[in-house]
């Protein structure tokens, strides 16, 4: 049975049927090497972002959510535009490694060697989906979209209720933060629904190309991909912090 929503808000029926009629049409290929440009693209920035000095703690921080604010923006308008895509996710790509860069440092400065395990964990998963996909060792299916794609939308509800409760109060919730086996527990939880995303965007990927997708939308492909990966790898980060603090 077919489905027609997938939990990457980049992913979309929609976006794929705005797209005017083209003779080319996309492929797994072109998804492929549109999805190692942008990593390579993020590769780059986030090296530039650890290379670089800051004077403290407080300008790293103000930095780092200056590169975010600047790559939601652009993330808006990739989902908003598809047919932009070939200059929104190399965009996207960019600003997210300058995130993800200043993340890792600040990660890594509390627990030394923290951010090589969670690149390593992180495409080790991604492999591990693509292997579960290809071999079918889960179905995917209405009835795995749809939980799914409650699983993501609840998390995503706790994080923004936390934000708000952290503007309001001063202090998030402490389980989010904390070392309790509770919190690692939902850690576990959110970095598995993460990966089980992977598979969700693999297949819908592999549909659309199916269904002679414009090739434009390669870079849209790649864009939605880079999403779910920058989620897993920040997810299997948070993870590893609260195990090593443990120690």
């Amino acid at each position: 049975m077919e489905y027609e929503h997938t939990s990457n808000p980049v992913l979309q029926e929609r976006a794929f049927e705005a797209m005017p009629v083209s003779t080319a049409f996309m492929s797994i290929s072109g998804c492929v090497n549109k999805t190692a440009i942008c990593l390579g693209l993020v590769f780059l920035s986030a090296a530039f972002a650890w290379k670089t000095s800051y004077a403290s703690i407080e300008e790293l921080m103000g930095k780092t959510m200056l590169f975010g604010i600047l790559a939601f923006i652009v993330a808006l308008f990739g989902i908003f535009k598809p047919h932009l895509a070939k200059v929104t996710a190399p965009l996207y790509s960019l600003f997210e490694g300058l995130v993800l860069g200043s993340i890792s440092l600040l990660f890594e400065r509390s627990y030394p060697g923290i951010v090589l395990q969670a690149i390593a964990l992180t495409f080790g998963v991604f492999v591990a989906m693509l292997v579960v996909y290809k071999t079918q060792l889960i179905r995917v299916n209405e009835k795995f979209a749809i939980g799914l794609f409650a699983a993501t939308v609840g998390i995503m509800l706790v994080y923004m209720a936390n934000l708000l409760f952290h503007l309001l109060t001063g202090h998030g919730f402490g389980f989010l933060g904390s070392s309790s086996p509770f919190s690692i527990g939902f850690s576990l939880f959110v970095v598995a629904v993460a990966a089980l995303n992977l598979v969700l965007d693999f297949d819908f990927i592999v549909r659309q190309s199916r269904r002679g997708a414009p090739r434009e939308l390669e870079w849209y492909a790649a864009f939605g991909l880079m999403v779910t990966l920058v989620w897993l790898y920040v997810e299997i980060l948070r993870l590893l912090s609260k195990l090593h603090s443990r120690r």
